[in-house]
Order: C-alpha cells, then sequence, then structure tokens
C-alpha cells in the first residue's frame, strides 16, 4: 500500500506539471493580446505622438536591469525554500526512528500518539499554504511541534539517555526553524519600494510603446508583442516566486511537498492506517500524551 501511495504522489505530480506548466504562459497571453488590440486602435486612430530614440531603448534596458536584479534576490529566498521540506522530512524521520527505538524497549510509551502529532503537524503545515488559508496560517503547525515539548520532558525519567532527548529537541527545534522560516517568507515582500519601482516602470514603458510611432507593419507587432510579453510575464513570476509555498492557486511553480507527502503515507502505513486519508486533518486535534 506505501509503494502505491508513493507511486500515485509522483504520477499526479508529472500529471499536473504537464497539465498546468503553461498556465502562467497562457495568463500572460491573453494580456498581450489585449494590449495588442489597444495598439492596434491607437494606431488606427493616430493616437501615436512618441518616436524611436536612445532614450526609449536606454529606458527599456534599465528596466530589464532592475527586474533582473530582483528577481535574482528574490530567487536566493525560492532556492532555499525548496530545501526546506528535506530539511522537516529528515528531521520527522529522525525523531520518529529516535522514539520507535525507545519504544520497544518501553513498551508503556505510547509511539502511536507521537505519530499522530508528527502527521498532524505535515497536514496542518499542508492546510495553513493552502489557498484558503491565505497560504501563510502557520502558528497552528507551531502549536503541533509545540506538542512534543513536554513528551520529550519525560523521556528522561522513562529510561532514555539524556543525549537522545538532547538529539530529539534539536531535531524539533529544525522543524520549528523550517516552519518559522517558511512563515518569514510567506509574508514578508522583498523591499516593498523596489516592487513599486518595477510595476511603475513596466506600466511606464508599455505605455511608451503603446504610443510609439510604428508602420503597422507585422515586424512592429511582433516587437511590441515581444516586449509587452516579457514585462507582464517578468511581473507575474515575481509575485509567484515571492510566495514560494503558496498550495492551491492553480500554479507549478510553488515548491513541492512530495517528500512530506511520502513520509505521511509512510506515518500512516505504519500505523495501520490508510495512507490514501492524506490531509483529513483528523489525526492532530485528538492526540493524548504518549506517557500515561
Amino acid at each position: 500500500m506505501a509503494s502505491w501511495i508513493i507511486s500515485h504522489f509522483h504520477f499526479d505530480g508529472a500529471d499536473i506539471s504537464f497539465r498546468k506548466k503553461f498556465r502562467l504562459f497562457f495568463t500572460v497571453a491573453v494580456i498581450v493580446l489585449l494590449l495588442g488590440g489597444a495598439k492596434a486602435a491607437v494606431h488606427y486612430f493616430g493616437l501615436e505622438f512618441l518616436e524611436l530614440n536612445t532614450l526609449l531603448t536606454s529606458g527599456i534596458g534599465g528596466a530589464i536591469f532592475i527586474i533582473g536584479f530582483l528577481m535574482s534576490s528574490i530567487l536566493a529566498d525560492y532556492k532555499e525554500a525548496e530545501r526546506i521540506p528535506a530539511d522537516i522530512r529528515a528531521s520527522i524521520e529522525g525523531i520518529d526512528g529516535d522514539l520507535e527505538s525507545f519504544a520497544v524497549a518501553n513498551p508503556d510509551f505510547d509511539l502511536l500518539a507521537c505519530r499522530r502529532i508528527l502527521i498532524a503537524t505535515i497536514d496542518k503545515l499542508r492546510r495553513g499554504l493552502d489557498h484558503a488559508n491565505d497560504h501563510k496560517d502557520i502558528p497552528p503547525v507551531l502549536e503541533e511541534i509545540g506538542k512534543l515539548t513536554p513528551i520529550f520532558g519525560r523521556l528522561e525519567a522513562m529510561g532514555m539517555a539524556a543525549k537522545f532527548v538532547v538529539r530529539l529537541r534539536t531535531l524539533q527545534d529544525v522543524i520549528r526553524r523550517a516552519v518559522l522560516r517558511i512563515y518569514q517568507i510567506q509574508r514578508i515582500e522583498f523591499v516593498p519600494s523596489v516592487h513599486v519601482l518595477v510595476q511603475t516602470l513596466v506600466t511606464a514603458i508599455v505605455l511608451m510603446v503603446l504610443f510609439l510611432k510604428t508602420e503597422g507593419d507585422p515586424a512592429s507587432a511582433i516587437m511590441f508583442g515581444f516586449i509587452s510579453y516579457m514585462f507582464v510575464y517578468a511581473l507575474y513570476l515575481i509575485r509567484l516566486m515571492e510566495q514560494p509555498f503558496a498550495k492551491g492557486h492553480g500554479s507549478v511553480d510553488d515548491v513541492s511537498f512530495f517528500l512530506l507527502d511520502e513520509l505521511e503515507a509512510k506515518l500512516r502505513t505504519s500505523m495501520g492506517e490508510d495512507p490514501a486519508e492524506g490531509s483529513s486533518g483528523s489525526s492532530g486535534s485528538s492526540c493524548k500524551s504518549p506517557v500515561q
């Protein structure tokens, strides 16, 4: 069953990627077509009044440089975001592995309740980043992670070596730090003033090209479409990259959670549950203390 659900996740991810890969392209293409219609109307009614000169080309080049600078800065956060799911999975698996070994020698320890907390952490993280929660409802995840603290505090008294308790607390801190980083990335806009600058530059350049005198030939239409497409696409791309964990908005540019999906399926299987339950969200609210 576990192998089936893992392959199911992989298949769905590939299938969604195929269907949605060009979603942003078509969205921008519609906007470019509308701008092209506006350009045709401006040319038809003789409203073009700007002459092509070096100042215009210099302005376009400067705008490209500024947008490139902004995207390079955002890309650093995006690359960091791609590593976070792996850090969370490694830490959860480390906690689960240590607790499983401890439960073998201590039958009184409720391992299943701990696993419910771990599953609930993944589930609440997924739901908190969903479109319905504005992609940044992270406090419930932090509360779920905090449920492990009193459990770890009792383990030494139950016979676990102090160094293993320290390791468990360290792994818990890694998860908490990763979740807080997700929270920060999803809520903070990188230098808002730079965004205003880029947006106004793009608007100004599109308007200037819109009222630029052209011959009305196919070459002019192609160049107008190319310039409009490049700048409008860049604006949309910056918005997507600034929230790399935005789930449920119909894009494939968000950071994949397939590692956490696989881990959740694995944990549910180890508990004798159906891995296909996925994000049912029912396991986290009724976790009892693993220490009787």
